[in-house]
């Protein structure tokens, strides 16, 4: 069974968890056109590497960050989602 470690409780199976995309920062709606807005919800970079993810604790209702080397599934760090988002 392949595990999770949740930064708030612990370890948990991974079943319990849900991928919520790339954790990008937001650009400014009021300041950028359509075209940056559209490539920041539309686009994703799909290029193995690593990544910082949103990822979902549903028993908890957890949200949080996770870096992720996507070629190799393996979790580089787990982060608050106060301390990842823009880096």
């Amino acid at each position: 069974m392949k595990l999770l470690n949740c930064p708030h409780i612990g370890l948990r199976p991974v079943s319990e968890f849900s991928y919520g995309g790339e954790a990008i920062a937001e650009p400014d709606s009021t300041a950028c056109d359509d075209s940056a807005w559209a490539d920041y919800v539309f686009n994703v970079n799909g290029e193995p590497g690593i990544r910082r993810e949103w990822w979902h604790h549903g028993p908890s209702g957890i949200w949080f960050v996770l870096e992720r080397d996507t070629q190799t599934d393996a979790v580089v760090q787990v982060l608050d989602s106060k301390d990842a988002i823009g880096g």
